[in-house]
């Protein structure tokens, strides 16, 4: 667990507690902001041993930024760790919808325009968002802000998969078929675990980790509805698609009250800036 320290109060954006104001961004690429209340509430939950995994690898544990920190997704996790968290994102709607935390700082603020000072964060975790970012840019901010011996650490995770192959086949059509064609195109380097996206930091043999979670019919389709595909077809075609899908599913689901596993596989890349 964290180490005692100065506990940042949470308040909403122009309080006292809060990071400098970062200088006007660049318009950035927004596929969420109108489904930030979605998101916060049907996404699903990082691993505990993620965290763990990503503290040990800190010499120091006194501040962590979470970079294009949603609703606070991996935030709220990382407050467990480290005395502080500086939260960002460009989105404002996503940063009203996460929930307060006591060492949660959020600041609305472009990943590569952060307003932290130089030197000042132990960790630097972006979660299922680096393909959004601008690298060559956002890389130079991670070396002006990490302290040394400091980590970046990035992750996304891929396709799910539900238990029961009568209701997995019609999920993987939907995100094939059905808003297939609508996932932007950075969608592709999530697929490949961002493998192809360069990464000039000295790289950590990081652990496989695994995401799970027990969800009701209802649950699901809430997350489906808070894809930027889903979102997009929405706005292209003017009905809702997760809708036929769920007629579908509902008489083979087993009942509102039953919960399916879920899984999705998680690729991290983990390093420090060479010396």
């Amino acid at each position: 667990m964290c180490c005692l320290g100065t506990v940042l109060v949470n308040n909403m954006l122009g309080q006292q507690d809060r990071p400098p104001q970062a200088p006007a961004a660049q318009p950035f690429k927004d596929h969420f902001s109108g489904l930030a209340a979605q998101y916060s509430r049907f996404r699903p939950l990082y691993p505990a041993e993620l965290f763990e995994y990503l503290a040990g690898v800190c010499p120091r544990r006194e501040r962590a930024w979470d970079c294009a920190c949603g609703s606070g997704q991996a935030s709220l996790p990382l407050a467990e760790w480290f005395e502080s968290v500086v939260a960002t994102d460009a989105s404002a709607e996503q940063i009203a919808a996460a929930p307060r935390h006591p060492r949660v700082v959020y600041s609305v603020a472009a990943a590569e325009q952060s307003g932290l000072e130089p030197a000042s964060v132990d960790l630097i975790t972006v979660a299922q968002a680096l393909h959004w970012l601008d690298l060559e840019r956002f890389y130079g901010e991670v070396r002006r802000v990490l302290r040394s011996g400091g980590a970046l650490a990035v992750w996304c995770y891929g396709r799910l998969e539900v238990e029961g192959r009568e209701i997995d086949a019609p999920l993987q059509h939907f995100y094939h078929e059905v808003v297939g064609p609508c996932w932007p195109p950075e969608r592709a380097q999530v697929e490949d675990g961002y493998s192809s996206l360069p990464f000039p930091f000295i790289e950590l043999q990081a652990p496989s980790f695994s995401l799970h979670t027990e969800w009701s019919l209802a649950h699901l389709m809430g997350y489906l509805r808070s894809w930027s595909a889903t979102a997009a077809y929405l706005k292209q075609h003017g009905h809702d698609p997760v809708a036929p899908l769920e007629a579908l599913l509902e008489p083979i689901w087993g009942g509102p009250e039953l919960v399916r596993h879920i899984v999705w596989p998680i690729s991290l890349r983990c390093g420090r800036p060479a010396p």
